[in-house]
């Protein structure tokens, strides 16, 4: 994402000819937003992706059952697991 909002700025500094960017080469330009493509390529054909999503929801299970444990009375709020 930060790779977009760097190409999204580095176009609009261009446009608007602002001065160390507006003498440089569209390809150097344009080069993060082709960083970026090349990087959700590669994130989502080997997996990472996904593995990051299903990471995120265990985290959300684990914190859900947790807080459903505490509120029943079965294991004290001061003594986290980890």
């Amino acid at each position: 994402m930060w790779l977009v909002v760097v190409g999204v700025l580095l176009i609009g500094l261009k446009l608007l000819a602002v001065a160390p960017v507006a003498d440089w080469g569209w390809l150097a330009v344009l080069s993060p937003l082709g960083l970026a493509v090349a990087w959700w390529a590669w994130a989502d054909s080997s997996g990472y992706t996904q593995r990051k999503a299903m990471q995120k929801l265990d985290d959300r299970k684990a914190a859900r059952r947790e807080r459903a444990m505490e509120s029943l009375g079965q294991i004290d709020p001061k003594k986290k697991r980890r």
